[in-house]
């Protein structure tokens, strides 16, 4: 019996809420506060943990995408259909903005938390961990999603005989992307994953969201194109 659009979308609105929840919470609960804190490498787990234990949990409702740009690229590859993955994205950017607020609410118990300390949201230039500018954030921000994109595109073929394993091997290409690309922009390689704390802190962080739009979406494209139009061919 094929899955009703309802539960797809409620499937990528929970995953993208773990995601969000679990990922930036890591900075913002469990990142680098003395000697308690889980540092680039424990940041760079959760993200890559999130999108595994989701992948294992809704990926037989949904496929997991969590990720506009991971949807957009599907439809550029022919495996899903534009108007499905209208209400994907839909269902993505709601799910975080709700892993956000979600996450404000907890950092807001702590008396000396204010919400310009952040959300874990992405940045260039002055809100780059290492005041990376906006070139280098976004080439890295197009060849990280590249690169993710390139990953789930082999590891869901059916061509794949470990297709078992896609799961694992795409939340681990996730924890390597944030391990390179942390102090870059913090990385997004996800829409998504950038409003929701994006639209919260406001100020700059929105300022600058259309770069972790327009950048992951770009990598998007071009990994499914390079997909579908060479590597699959073979």
């Amino acid at each position: 019996m094929e899955t009703s659009k309802f539960s797809k979308f409620g499937a990528e609105f929970v995953g993208t809420l773990v995601l969000v929840l679990m990922g930036c919470g890591s900075a913002v609960i469990a990142g680098a506060n003395g000697t308690t804190g889980v540092g680039l490498l424990g940041i760079s787990f959760a993200f890559g943990l999130s999108v595994v234990a989701m992948a294992y949990a809704i990926g037989h409702i949904s496929g997991c995408h969590i990720n506009p740009a991971i949807s957009i690229g599907m439809v550029v590859a022919g495996r899903m259909k534009a108007s499905e993955a209208i209400y994907y994205i839909i269902a993505q950017v709601l799910g975080a903005i709700a892993g956000a607020s979600i996450l404000f609410f907890i950092a807001s118990g702590k008396a000396e938390y204010s919400l310009a300390a952040g959300l874990g949201q992405n940045g260039y230039a002055e809100l780059s961990p290492q005041h990376y500018n906006l070139v280098s954030g976004f080439i890295a921000e197009t060849v990280f999603t590249f690169i993710f994109l390139l990953v789930i595109f082999g590891a869901t073929s059916t061509k794949n005989i470990n297709g078992g394993f896609a799961g694992l091997a795409i939340g681990l290409s996730l924890v390597l992307i944030h391990i390179v690309g942390i102090p870059i922009t913090g990385v997004s390689v996800n829409p998504a994953r950038s409003i929701g704390p994006g639209v919260l802190v406001g100020g700059q962080a929105m300022s600058q969201l259309w770069l972790f739009i327009a950048a992951p979406i770009l990598g998007a494209i071009l990994s499914a194109a390079f997909w579908r139009f060479i590597l699959e061919k073979n």
